[in-house]
């Protein structure tokens, strides 16, 4: 049997048996602190001060995102209508301090990154995929093609253990390239706490580069004298016994930069070959449009692993960004691409006012980093408001740029310490309460250094984040229409349709719906109001002069930023049902008291996912219910398409040519839904029905913890449960299933086990689990199906579904004959439509 578990191990959670898992959290230093509120990180601990961790300001990325910083003084003409009167070599300096924050700066999280290790029970084990063991399916080889992961450019594959890594196959700098700069640990002096200084060097507080572009090597506090004399690398790569254990302690952490998720390939300058790029060929924004979130999370890639099945429903470039901080929703999306900052924060000002209260007010605004001059000082109106961009899908973040950037950096491990004392990770099963920017301030120096270093990552963005235009992409002209007329019905297709939602150049009436942003409990009736009007020949007509202008796509975010009503787009309801920016939950302090107040969209309808039959659901208010309008800059580049890459067909090399395939198949099905994938039809609001996709388990697969995961006690139980309980228990550890193959995996996923909810659940996964055991031992697959197509069961498992929406690829019917409020366009208009969105 082989070993493996997750946030998956969903009935360990249910049978209350995960609270066994919890894994003890060890200070390495005796005034660190415990509980929350309590504990400091290890950067406080070890008497470093956030004027010690200042960012980096080496140009090493100049190459990137088209070689902005090598012209200075393009850089400050570009920020000089935020910050007037900069210099051109400031300019340049802080947009690079911006940049090295994104690429290389993991502000701690190499913590949180190891305690996963063993939280996800061997599952996720980031010093293997940096790996290039014969034993793996991937190496530097074929990392792009199977991980979908930016091999860093200067690296080579090394063709055997690493003696300077304590026996790791990880790759080695070529002798040609300079030395990396953040690895001075001179310039940066890494955080000296537990075993750094001791038996191992310190290094810097960057780490060390790694050969993946967003990971970085820091040696483990943890790996004293006694784990050295364990440490046995030959073992760790071939022996399940020996690395399946909750005691093995690894020689590195590896920390997490937002580059890992966000830096790809530069589609109009893409790498002739995708597993060797150079640093001109990556640009910082667009986003990790092709990782397989599966195959890296769960390193041995089986599917019979549940926890294997339930990451495989993210496609490639999508992942559940709150897996960490589990919300019971299984709710892939894919990674924002950040264009057009500029137009994005202009934009704000007309539609972006928000109301700030309790811990939100805590966020950073501008006004304390930027002259009394700055136009940036208006995105803040002392004393609660603030205008701002919406980031996440669901526009939770909704509280200033900065407070959006800050968020980020907590959500991948900053201060951990803190972080990780508000809920279990992975599996859940703990009462979730907030963490809180005031504790944040007071115990950690990570945290006081990142927010030093964010308003120059704002900068980066404002510099650096313009449209890629297929028109500039190696033969991306050969993709476009030379028909003027068509692009000419194009535009009036856009004008009438599109541009209501996807246009930061609106009628000047437009913005006058949503008087002092509009939002909170009204909010509703003025985007009511507002959608009215866009179906009327006065916005029609002014909309239509306004596209057809040569400067329209100048400076436009092809986005209003507004919250549209999940009953409007049809779309999958799990990413606008999560639950983590709700009051009092973690990201409490990071959404405003507008968001908070939003009422409820409705009702929408969802459909059984064994039947097929449609039901009606009630979405519920407090901030649910609304996903935020996506930007269509560089649609072209982008494809798959909706909020889980779900429409489309995927191409994994980052060519223009796999682009445009991609854009193609993808752009198909968004305007005709009918070539959606799907061996059943679902009923629309309009009354028709097309295909849909429900995930569902590929193969038999099992809830596993391996015996060395397992606590002591268990683990001397486990060969006599295996003969006792031979349903839960093998020799090797402790396995639940089958879950049969065709399951529905968010049946499964989507069920809430919040503590508050427990007598509501117990009941429900009592009766799975007699289910599951009477499944007679070599039972067949459509035996084992019938516990999940029993209706019983099923609408059992329904009645605590925290999102019982299941088909995953549907919505977004707008211009087509299947969105209910206006008829479709012909074939002719779609066709011309298309021609016109390539040009974004």
């Amino acid at each position: 049997m082989k070993s493996k578990g997750s946030r998956c191990a969903l009935v360990l959670g249910f049978c209350g048996v995960g609270l066994l898992f919890e894994s003890a959290t060890c200070a390495v230093a005796a005034d660190c602190g415990s509980g929350a509120g309590k504990v400091k990180d290890e950067a406080l601990c070890a008497g470093r001060t956030a004027d010690t961790l200042p960012g980096a300001d080496e140009d090493y990325f100049a190459d990137m995102d088209y070689g902005v910083t090598k012209d200075p003084a393009k850089v400050a003409s570009l920020l000089a209508a935020y910050v007037p009167g900069i210099a051109p070599d400031a300019a340049a300096r802080a947009v690079a301090i911006g940049r090295n924050n994104w690429i290389v700066w993991t502000a701690g999280n190499d913590r949180l990154w190891d305690r996963l290790a063993t939280e996800s029970r061997g599952n996720l084990d980031f010093l293997k995929v940096l790996s290039n063991h014969p034993s793996l399916k991937f190496s530097r080889d074929n990392r792009w093609q199977y991980l979908g992961l930016v091999n860093e450019p200067c690296f080579e594959k090394e063709s055997g253990p690493r003696e300077d890594r304590f026996g790791l196959w990880l790759d080695v700098r070529r002798d040609d390239c300079a030395p990396d700069p953040f690895e001075n640990a001179s310039k940066y002096p890494g955080v000296e706490i537990g075993a750094r200084g001791k038996n191992l060097p310190v290094g810097s507080y960057y780490g060390y580069a790694t050969g993946i572009v967003g990971l970085r090597l820091f040696p483990n506090p943890a790996f004293d004298e006694t784990a050295q004399r364990r440490w046995d690398p030959k073992r760790y790569y071939t022996d399940p016994s020996y690395y399946n254990n909750k005691n093995l302690v690894r020689p590195y952490r590896v920390g997490m930069s937002c580059g890992f998720c966000h830096v790809g390939p530069n589609p109009t300058n893409p790498p002739t070959d995708p597993e060797h790029p150079e640093w001109a060929n990556l640009n910082s924004n667009p986003g990790a449009q092709y990782f397989w979130i599966d195959r890296i999370f769960i390193h041995e890639a089986d599917p019979t692993n549940f926890a294997f099945q339930l990451f495989h429903t993210s496609r490639p470039g999508a992942l559940d960004t709150s897996l960490v901080s589990t919300d019971y929703i299984n709710n892939p999306r894919t990674m924002n691409a950040v264009y057009q900052l500029g137009p994005r924060m202009l934009n704000a000002l007309k539609f972006g006012q928000e109301h700030l209260a309790g811990g939100s007010l805590d966020n950073a605004q501008f006004n304390s980093h930027v002259p009394a001059e700055s136009p940036l000082n208006q995105f803040y109106r002392a004393p609660d408001t603030v205008l701002t961009p919406r980031v996440l899908k669901d526009g939770a973040d909704s509280v200033g740029a900065l407070g959006a950037l800050n968020r980020v950096y907590v959500n991948i491990g900053l201060f951990s310490e803190e972080w990780l004392e508000h809920f279990r990770p992975l599996i859940g099963g703990k009462t979730i309460s907030p963490f809180t920017i005031a504790n944040a301030r007071k115990h950690s120096t990570y945290w006081n250094a990142n927010e030093a270093q964010t308003p120059d990552l704002a900068l980066f963005f404002l510099a650096a984040t313009q449209p890629d235009l297929l028109a500039k992409a190696p033969g991306g002209s050969g993709y476009l229409t030379g028909d003027q007329s068509q692009l000419a019905q194009g535009k009036v297709a856009f004008a009438e349709r599109c541009a209501r939602c996807h246009s930061s150049k609106l009628p000047e009436k437009a913005y006058s719906f949503f008087p002092n942003g509009c939002v909170g409990p009204d909010y509703l009736k003025c985007w009511g109001d507002y959608w009215t009007w866009t179906k009327t020949d006065e916005f029609k007509s002014a909309m239509k002069a306004i596209v057809a202008k040569e400067d329209f796509l100048d400076d436009n975010f092809l986005s209003t930023d507004l919250r549209v009503p999940v009953t409007l787009l049809e779309t999958n309801a799990c990413s606008p049902l999560a639950t983590n920016a709700l009051a009092d939950n973690i990201w409490d302090n990071f959404s405003s008291a507008s968001y908070k107040s939003l009422p409820s969209v409705g009702t929408i309808q969802v459909h059984h996912p064994i039947t097929g039959e449609p039901r009606e659901y009630q979405m519920p208010a407090g901030g649910r219910g609304y996903t935020r309008v996506p930007s269509l800059v560089s649609l072209w580049s982008s494809a798959p398409y909706l909020l889980n890459n779900s429409v489309g067909d995927f191409y994994w090399s980052g060519s223009v040519e796999d682009r445009m395939k991609s854009f193609e198949s993808g752009i198909q099905q968004l305007l005709w839904p009918e070539r959606r994938r799907g061996d059943r039809a679902y009923m629309t609001a309009s009354g028709k029905a097309v295909p849909g996709v429900i995930d569902l388990t590929t193969e038999t697969s099992y809830l596993r913890v391996a015996k060395g995961y397992l606590p002591d006690l268990l683990q001397f139980l486990v060969r006599p449960f295996s003969v006792l309980k031979p349903w839960a228990f093998d020799k090797e550890g402790l396995e639940l299933g089958p879950i049969p193959k065709g399951t529905p995996v968010n049946l499964i996923a989507n069920m809430d086990l919040d503590p508050s909810n427990k007598w509501d659940f117990i009941p429900v996964v009592f009766k799975i689990t007699k289910a599951l055991k009477a499944i007679p031992s070599g039972a067949s697959d459509e035996e084992a199906k019938a516990v999940f197509r029993d209706r019983e069961i099923v609408d059992e498992m329904l009645s605590i579904s925290k999102c019982p929406d299941f088909v995953v690829n549907r919505g977004h019917y707008f211009g087509t004959d299947y969105f209910a409020e206006e008829p479709g366009l012909s074939d002719e208009e779609k066709l011309a439509l298309v021609e016109f969105l390539k040009t974004f």
